[in-house]
């Protein structure tokens, strides 16, 4: 993964960050993405996607990147600003925030993904690029540590639902949860329309 970035730097002096986010999936919650700059000398074999690492070491490994970093930044975007310009949107603007949080700034831009949120010709967008770019690996990790403790407290708040185990997702738990006792103001109103559509028409049905 370390490989992987050293393609990007064009010298010892560029400043290359990665960048991913978490919680696209999610029918409730907001979307939270993060963006790290690390020595070209940091190198920590345990780190990957977030997806394919446990909870326990993600805690671990969000310490040794935060605390290794030369810069980090993360921001949430809200389930309002989700349905109103769609998820692919808010999580685009969320990179595109925590880079520019970033200090110093950036010369090259890793985006986990195919898409950008610019045309700047420094700014690559990675396919698979959690599981390749150590940069965008932490970034994820990053990410998805903070969207969790986001969900943690909330769970506390909206108990019905279960997200101190589904931390949002579309679990048969959690659907049935919403059937049951409605929607919350922070599920993602546009993401439960396939959902109560379904269940009029008798493709989902609460179980008690």
């Amino acid at each position: 993964m370390r490989n992987f970035d050293k393609k990007y730097l064009l010298n010892s002096k560029t400043v290359l960050a990665g960048t991913d986010e978490a919680g696209r999936g999610p029918l409730a919650g907001p979307v939270v993405a993060a963006a790290v700059i690390l020595p070209n000398d940091f190198y920590d074999e345990r780190i990957n996607d977030s997806k394919k690492i446990s909870a326990e070491l993600r805690e671990e490994l969000f310490d040794v990147i935060c605390s290794n970093a030369i810069s980090f930044a993360y921001t949430s975007i809200s389930r309002t600003k989700i349905d109103e310009i769609n998820i692919l949107k808010a999580s685009l603007l969320a990179m595109k925030k925590s880079v520019q949080k970033l200090n110093p700034k950036p010369d090259t831009v890793l985006v986990d993904g195919n898409k950008s949120f610019n045309h700047n010709p420094n700014v690559y967008p990675i396919i698979g690029g959690d599981s390749k770019s150590l940069s965008i690996a932490a970034a994820s990790i990053i990410a998805k540590v903070v969207r969790d403790r986001i969900m943690l407290k909330l769970a506390k708040k909206y108990p019905n639902y279960g997200w101190e185990k589904n931390k949002g997702y579309p679990t048969k738990e959690h659907i049935n949860a919403i059937l049951k006792y409605g929607a919350c103001p922070i599920h993602r109103e546009t993401f439960l329309r396939k959902i109560y559509e379904r269940a009029n028409q008798n493709k989902l049905i609460f179980q008690e």
